[in-house]
């Protein structure tokens, strides 16, 4: 299952929520669509969006109290059908946990995380001593990345290494 956005709050007395979104594809959170909440499929049964955040009523969720109740919980599908990205595009899942290399081969770390904002994507990397830093996802820092192989090329900026301890 892969974790499209998660119920941040409850809106008006209806019982809509609204939905801090992790994945770009609004339709997931349109009319119809069906996501797993807390182990159980519930469809969406309407859908409208305020600052691009989607606001949602979820069959079985009625009222205000029962909506407050959903906070904090999150809105998954299922990754087998997830279609192929262009290239130079990745999911999430994928990335995380991938080996991150310098140019030279050595080892740097894994990626912990990947936090999604307006400007770039940044990946959490923890290094093998435990701390752990952020490198932007931008063409300067990535030379390279293979799914495949797990492994992520990238050409830190000098004395980042240094500066985290």
């Amino acid at each position: 299952m892969i974790v499209i956005g998660k119920i941040v709050s409850a809106v008006g007395l209806q019982g809509e929520v609204k939905v801090y979104p992790y994945s770009d594809n609004m339709e997931r959170f349109g009319r119809g669509a069906e996501v797993m909440i807390g182990g159980a499929l519930r469809r969406i049964e309407s859908s409208r969006f305020v600052k691009r955040m989607p606001v949602i009523r979820i069959e079985g969720i009625a009222g205000r109290d029962a909506a407050e109740a959903m906070r904090g919980a999150e809105l998954c599908v299922d990754g087998a059908g997830l279609p192929p990205l262009p290239d130079g595009n990745y999911y999430v899942r994928d990335l995380i946990g991938c080996s991150v290399v310098d140019e030279s081969g050595a080892e740097i770390g894994r990626i912990r995380d990947v936090i999604q904002n307006s400007a770039q994507d940044l990946y959490e990397i923890v290094c093998s001593d435990g701390t752990a830093f952020m490198l932007p996802a931008v063409a300067e820092f990535i030379a390279g990345v293979d799914i495949a192989a797990k492994a992520v090329v990238a050409r830190l900026p000098e004395g980042l290494l240094e500066l985290r301890r």
